[in-house]
């Protein structure tokens, strides 16, 4: 591993580090006011969700789903549940694949770091963009390069692509990686996007994993300590995600290292599909939630 690498993982270990203790201080506060014991529910969305995650899907979308299935939390407390209870399993993501798969360290820590940026400065000018377009936007782009990456499957030379980017591609994947970072304090993934944006730009798709887990890795803890300073969050349900989706991690990264790369493109195309179709649906409920008369933008 190089030394950059080693490096961005000794910077990732501290973040870590300085997460879980402040976490673990917060838990036993609480703890003196609620149970802090997990249901055999949340353990079991906690597993589901970060096995899911591991694979590139991502957990936002099926935690909330799953939670507003059993009625498991209010929603209020949904936004702080999940950046605080997957916290510390993407970190182990990003631990797992930074070390195990092959991507040009220049590359992987420049895309993390205009994705940290993006969502620190891009914050307050995506904040103001109309949430709905956005969501019809990203679905249907989403779509339209799915359909290419298939096209690209089926009907080209099969490439396993590039583990890093040069020139103008280079400053496409920093500039693209900003972007979603900015486009992940409203409540857009970056998981799918990413991973289609590494294959458009001629990289392996296998890339795309410690890229977009490293860049999550490093967003999520500052997106929590605001919810966990300020009690926005369910503590018991966000220790059932983290328990639960540690040992999911490790399963589902067992599984995905012996799927040939072939089967990655295909996983990669299945993910951002899903993706998009969530991104037209949260859309159309925007739309129809919209009080009668008003301008929906």
């Amino acid at each position: 591993m190089s030394d950059a690498k080693t490096t961005l993982l000794f910077v990732l270990a501290l973040v870590a580090a300085g997460f879980v203790g402040f976490w673990v201080l917060a838990l036993r506060k609480s703890a003196r006011e609620e149970s802090m014991r997990p249901t055999p529910y949340e353990l079991l969305v906690g597993f589901v969700t970060d096995f899911l995650d591991t694979l590139g899907i991502g957990s936002f979308a099926t935690t909330t789903s799953l939670y507003r299935f059993r009625k498991t939390i209010d929603d209020r407390l949904l936004p702080g549940t999940l950046n605080v209870g997957h916290t510390i399993p993407t970190f182990v993501q990003a631990f797992i694949y930074t070390k195990s798969v092959e991507v040009e360290a220049r590359t992987l820590i420049a895309m993390i770091a205009a994705a940290v940026a993006g969502a620190l400065l891009g914050a307050p000018i995506v904040s103001r963009w109309p949430r709905r377009n956005i969501q019809l936007g990203m679905g249907c782009a989403l779509l339209v390069l799915t359909a290419l990456l298939i096209y690209r499957q089926l009907w080209t030379a099969p490439t396993t692509g590039t583990v890093g980017l040069s020139g103008g591609l280079f400053a496409a994947g920093v500039i693209g990686n900003f972007v979603l970072g900015a486009l992940m304090t409203i409540g857009v993934g970056l998981y799918a996007p990413c991973l289609v944006m590494v294959s458009m730009l001629g990289m392996n798709p296998g890339t795309g994993f410690p890229i977009m887990m490293g860049s999550c890795a490093f967003l999520m803890p500052v997106a929590s300590v605001p919810f966990v300073r300020n009690g926005g969050y369910s503590p018991r349900a966000a220790l059932g995600l983290t328990l639960a989706g540690l040992p999911a991690v490790f399963v589902a990264w067992l599984w995905f290292e012996s799927l040939p790369i072939d089967m990655v493109k295909w996983l990669v195309a299945a993910v951002v599909i899903y993706t998009a179709v969530t991104l037209l649906r949260a859309a159309a409920r925007e739309r129809s939630a919209a009080p009668a008369g008003a301008h929906v933008s």
